[in-house]
């Protein structure tokens, strides 16, 4: 095994036979040494091949240093970085433009804060918040089994964390398909369709986890879509794949049909879009900020603008460790 060789957490989860969440849930107990590159988080081959060693219970190799992913101090527990100004950055992170306007809002609020917006999809920022790299998160990852929206990952990965989940917002996600819907594609049963052609999202974000739970539920073999791998990182990109015809099908939320030419929008599911923050003595004031924020009118007038946001529990607590 080339001691150059890594690993992204998809290909452990396939390697060792258990589900990227368990992959996760290693990485976070510093049980899997892990880095990122980009929006992937990989491991070395000699770190994976450490942890199934010690698995089979055969002594590790002394080391001259621990890992700092194996360090017992949590993630939430460091100092928080400040600018030589003394002005603290405040990562929000997430792809959905009611963040974009959060974060403009927030930083006429929170003095002593700097807001950074960061792009990342649902699993990979609840991820970033747990490692603390991260301090407001937004989601939309569905449970399959229980249908519930978000807070059953929330509860499994950031695991001895402090935090505050609220709703921002929901709306609807469901098919994209080529203008007056020729394929008759009307439920998730209708992706058993031979031949058809998806144009599918990146691993981590919540419409492809939606799209995994629903092929998972209606035991449909993700390898029957032709373009199961055929990969876009945004809403627009995929719904602009189907507008051109390159795709059948692809799963997204109403925004972007609206916006794409050539493309009709079939509605499947409410999603619930949250926000999770990270709780700290030095984080109070910013978040007071924000849920201040989240209930104001200038901020809702400018959501309400945005076609297919239902506000209607935005600011609601959803829960508080």
């Amino acid at each position: 095994m080339s001691s150059d060789q890594s690993y992204t957490t998809e290909e452990i989860a396939k390697l060792l036979k258990i589900s990227k969440l368990t992959v996760y849930d290693l990485i976070k107990k510093g049980k899997l040494p892990s880095y990122r590159v980009g929006k992937q988080m990989r491991v070395d081959a000699a770190d994976l091949e450490a942890y199934k060693r010690q698995a089979k219970g055969i002594a590790p190799s002394p080391s001259p240093s621990p890992s700092p992913a194996a360090s017992e101090e949590p993630p939430s527990a460091r100092p928080e970085p400040r600018q030589a100004s003394g002005i603290r950055p405040l990562v929000i992170t997430g792809q959905d433009m009611s963040l974009d306007i959060l974060s403009k809002h927030l930083e006429s609020r929170a003095t002593g804060f700097r807001p950074l917006r960061s792009f990342a999809g649902s699993l990979d920022s609840l991820i970033s918040m747990y490692r603390g790299e991260s301090d407001l998160v937004s989601t939309h990852l569905l449970d399959g089994d229980t249908g519930e929206y978000n807070l059953p990952y929330i509860k499994k990965i950031l695991v001895g964390s402090s935090y505050v989940v609220v709703n921002l917002l929901s709306r609807q996600a469901g098919f994209y398909v080529r203008q007056g819907n020729p394929l008759g594609l009307q439920d998730w049963p209708d992706l058993a369709k031979p031949g058809l052609r998806l144009v599918n999202r990146e691993v981590g974000s919540g419409a492809r986890v939606l799209l995994d739970e629903q092929l998972r539920l209606n035991r449909i073999a993700p390898s029957s879509l032709l373009g199961y791998d055929a990969i876009e990182s945004n809403h627009l990109a995929v719904a602009g794949k189907v507008g051109l015809g390159e795709a059948d099908v692809g799963i997204g939320i109403e925004k972007a049909a609206a916006i794409v030419g050539n493309v009709t929008f079939v509605p499947l599911i409410r999603e619930r879009y949250d926000l999770a923050m990270r709780k700290s003595p030095d984080n109070a004031r910013w978040i007071e900020a924000v849920m201040d924020i989240l209930k104001s009118d200038a901020y809702l007038s400018e959501l309400r603008a945005i076609q297919g946001y239902d506000l209607s529990q935005t600011g609601r607590i959803l829960l508080e460790t």
